[in-house]
């Protein structure tokens, strides 16, 4: 197992990396990261605990957090994966299988295992660059309160940890890492930009230049 640590080294955990502002960019070498199957997992906190007095007699609603990503091939094709629109899976020409897969939508919060995205690296020549996000469907946007945090299951070697506690009035977007195939793996770089909007602002964030229409789930 390799890892290669870019803009700031930092021990190695057998377990899990944490990547930060100052510690942004790992990379999982081919023989350790990049075969089987990417598991991307999304876990919140739905209901904050509440401090105060009158707050024990008061309940707002749930925080839902949505996990997804915006995606693109190197055949040119590109899109969103998220449970809005009901929009599961990607997949490039000529690929039967689904390349990026949603499980499904946790709606409460309650489900211990979160959200997860599924990428199938048996097609990572196949990605061009996968920018995960988190997204606050319902609730207030509250990001230090949902205390929600993205991590990353190679099949071997340590899991990959984004944490989104930063506390950001108003934003209900958060894009949260983007990947990225390298010569030698696969490249995760911590991003954490939260926006006052939704998914077209982060297209336009990004430059990835989607034609957007109104969704449901």
């Amino acid at each position: 197992m390799a890892i290669d640590y870019t803009k700031r080294s930092r021990p190695v955990s057998l377990n899990k990396i944490t990547l930060t502002r100052s510690a942004r960019t790992v990379s999982l070498a081919k023989q350790s990261g990049t075969t089987g199957v990417l598991r991307v997992n999304l876990n919140w906190n739905a209901r904050p605990a509440k401090t105060g007095f009158f707050d024990r007699f008061t309940s707002g609603p749930a925080i839902d957090l949505d996990l997804g990503c915006l995606y693109e091939f190197t055949d040119g094709s590109k899109g969103v994966v998220q449970a809005l629109g009901n929009a599961f899976t990607a997949s490039p020409d000529g690929v039967r299988d689904p390349v990026i897969r949603l499980d499904g939508d946790d709606r409460s919060g309650a489900n211990s295992g979160g959200e997860n995205l599924f990428v199938d690296l048996r097609h990572v020549k196949a990605i061009r660059r996968v920018l995960v996000f988190a997204f606050i469907y319902e609730g207030v946007p509250n990001w230090a309160e949902a205390d929600g945090v993205v991590t990353l299951h190679p099949v071997s070697g340590p899991q990959v940890e984004v944490r989104l506690d930063e506390p950001r009035a108003d934003a209900r977007m958060c894009a949260v890492a983007m990947l990225e195939p390298t010569g030698d793996g696969l490249s995760v770089r911590h991003e954490v930009t939260y926006l006052n909007g939704g998914q077209r602002l982060l297209d336009e964030t990004y430059g990835w230049g989607l034609r957007w229409t109104a969704g449901s789930k």
